[in-house]
């Protein structure tokens, strides 16, 4: 996923997969292979060491720098960019990718006045999302298919939204659920739920029928169709994530100042930003400590964040993953190691990932798997699960029976008793096994699942719900 600090996927950084990173990003938050790091959950330390400061403030602006860059490489704003196809094993680009869903990503500037988002009527088992994110990366909206979030007398299709940036005080048109954004640069991440290759065309009629526009565009032909553009992957060159990561400390801190005048902290920042003002780190100002100073700040800064282990986090029989992500409030180093590992993790609410890691073989021999579910173990959600397989690099495994994943598009068939056992092995199981409970993995070496859960139920969100342990069969 990454050779070094902020070397992350430019796609997912542009929206065409940003969860699929989270499997292993959420992870790797915990990983027992970190060192503890910082576990601290609000605030900055208390030193005055002008370093110690500055480390603090990086921590702090990272998420802020890193989106700000993004946006940059995305391309224009106020615009969709539909993804189009679904990967497929030959895909390298993208680590741990998502077979369940179609993104749609757009970037917005709230500046010049609102912007009106409109989702279209579709199948009403189709799940959607559009996750708002502000430009912290706190997602501040999420609109989806399981709650719509709309006024009440608007619960029909299609759901017409107007963003809203901090400033703007004019009247909600008839019709439009108003969602207030904290900062003028505002982040729009939609998936729509897709059955596969032949669902594909269903889900681009979908796409070529969501709807962005200017508040004073739409109010002249609300029934204007507005242009999207579909992504290009081959003319993607940018890495935003490697341009933050080469910022020396005058520079990022620079970048940071000015950014905190369009995109200003919140009032519960105070107590940081007045910190952080003692080097001159102040909105719209220049930094003034010593670019030595500053430099280790940042290294330090950077060795917090990858270091930080999330206290929050579960590990329920080898399935990790975290169940605090998506609003941070003040907890600066949650924010900053999930927008280093899982740049727009979304609320726990819409979607968990728990993550198993493991090793196929036993001294060269392949082994073979069980993960058996009892009749009311099944993943608790209110949208639909999957468990997609990986090999040591993240990728999909190439297989001649080209199974990915499994819980999604073909259902699960139940035992007499209501439970369910999926055969995770290489080999083919045989007719013993009915389609769709099988997951094949590597032959040999390192494998991870990645269990997904769209709309998970409160138990899951919880804790009280646990993923079961992965057994070997002899």
């Amino acid at each position: 996923m990454s050779d070094g600090f902020g070397v992350v996927n430019r796609r997912s950084l542009l929206g065409i997969g940003v969860t699929l990173a989270a499997g292993v990003a959420l992870s790797a938050c915990d990983s027992d292979e970190q060192s503890s790091g910082t576990t601290a959950t609000t605030g900055t330390s208390p030193s005055d060491d002008p370093t110690a400061v500055a480390a603090d403030a990086y921590v702090f602006g990272y998420p802020l720098v890193l989106m700000d860059a993004t946006r940059a490489a995305a391309g224009p704003p106020n615009i969709f960019i539909h993804a189009d196809q679904l990967p497929t094993p030959d895909d390298r680009l993208v680590v741990r990718v998502n077979l369940d869903t179609l993104y749609s990503q757009a970037w917005l500037d709230l500046r010049p006045e609102p912007l009106v988002l409109q989702v279209p009527e579709m199948e009403p088992d189709r799940y959607w999302l559009m996750q708002i994110l502000d430009a912290w990366t706190n997602t501040v909206h999420n609109p989806s298919s399981v709650r719509p979030d709309v006024q009440s007398g608007q619960q029909t299709p299609p759901f017409t939204y107007l963003l809203t940036g901090p400033e703007w005080s004019g009247e909600v048109p008839s019709g439009m659920t108003r969602l207030t954004m904290p900062t003028n640069t505002v982040w729009v991440i939609g998936r729509v739920q897709v059955d596969g290759d032949a669902d594909i065309a269903a889900v681009r009629a979908i796409q070529e029928k969501m709807k962005l526009a200017p508040l004073s565009v739409w109010q002249a032909d609300p029934g204007l169709a507005t242009p999207s553009i579909v992504a290009d992957e081959s003319r993607l060159s940018a890495n935003p994530s490697r341009e933050v990561a080469d910022m020396d400390g005058p520079s990022f801190f620079a970048v940071l100042s000015a950014l905190m005048t369009a995109n200003p902290p919140t009032p519960d920042d105070e107590p940081a930003v007045r910190r952080f003002a003692t080097l001159g780190i102040t909105p719209g100002g220049t930094p003034t400590a010593d670019a030595g100073v500053l430099d280790a700040g940042v290294q330090a800064g950077k060795k917090q964040i990858a270091d930080f282990r999330d206290p929050g986090s579960h590990n329920a029989n080898g399935w990790k993953y975290s169940t605090d992500l998506g609003d941070y409030g003040t907890n600066y180093p949650l924010r900053a190691s999930t927008s280093y590992f899982a740049l727009g993790a979304n609320l726990p609410e819409d979607a968990l990932y728990p993550t198993f890691t493991g090793t196929a073989d036993t001294d060269g021999a392949a082994q073979r798997f069980r993960l058996h579910f009892s009749a009311d173990q099944l993943p608790p959600v209110d949208a639909f699960w999957s468990i997609t397989a990986y090999g040591a690099d993240s990728f999909l495994i190439p297989n001649p029976a080209n199974i990915y994943f499994v819980g999604h598009q073909i259902p699960i068939t139940k035992n007499a008793d209501g439970s369910a056992d999926i055969a995770v092995q290489n080999a083919d199981p045989g007719p013993a096994v009915p389609a769709g409970n099988w997951l094949p993995i590597p032959a040999a070496g390192k494998f991870s699942l990645t269990m997904r859960l769209y709309a998970p139920k409160t138990e899951a969100v919880e804790g009280k719900w646990e993923p079961p342990a992965l057994e070997k069969v002899s």
